[in-house]
């Protein structure tokens, strides 16, 4: 297949707007993939911060980025992405050059405890704010469950809303397929 898978786009978009010694945020760890992909972009002068509600997320990523001798550059917290502004040191504000979401439940995971439009939203305004221009927040958003489903339209409604004078935003998905396929949405910052 030509085209780009889903998370295959999110990455290109990334290796587009991360150089190494970047600073970087992974808002919904998981189980790392995406941590590790970061800090391989970074490498060991670029920073890497994770952010994950779970501690069962947070503890497999350490194990991951471990295993993958890619722990030295990377900071978790167990917090949700909300709280980026308040996590993040400010001498690092301006510095930010791309930021991955992976919207819905932790793979494996109980799926109960899913991501929320609230606090998304809320990362997103804060990441605009902090980002350098030019830096890309990639969305991956999974909303082949009510929740899903909840969060998916009030995302939307929220990133076409966006000013065009601040960032541009884009629209990344297969059309033609069943289940309700994961589709991308970044937004990079002017």
């Amino acid at each position: 297949m030509k085209l780009l898978k889903i998370i295959d786009f999110a990455h290109s978009l990334l290796k587009k707007s991360v150089s190494i010694n970047d600073m970087v945020i992974d808002a919904t760890v998981g189980n790392g993939y995406d941590t590790a992909f970061l800090a391989h972009l970074v490498g060991t002068e670029g920073k890497v911060f994770g952010f994950d509600i779970q501690a069962e997320a947070i503890n497999s990523t350490k194990n991951y980025l471990i295993k993958n001798e890619l722990d030295q550059n990377v900071t978790l917290f167990n917090k949700g992405h909300e709280t980026i502004m308040e996590s993040i040191p400010s001498e690092y504000y301006q510095k930010i050059t791309g930021a991955i979401f992976n919207l819905g439940y932790l793979p494996g995971g109980d799926k109960q405890i899913v991501t929320k439009a609230e606090t998304t939203i809320s990362a997103i305004k804060q990441l605009i704010e902090i980002m350098k221009p030019e830096g890309i927040i990639i969305l991956v958003i999974y909303h082949g469950h009510l929740e899903g489903a909840i969060e998916r339209d009030e995302v939307m409604n929220f990133v076409q809303t966006i000013d065009q004078k601040i960032a541009h935003v884009i629209k990344y998905q297969f059309i033609n397929q069943i289940n309700n396929p994961p589709f991308v949405i970044a937004i990079e910052k002017r």
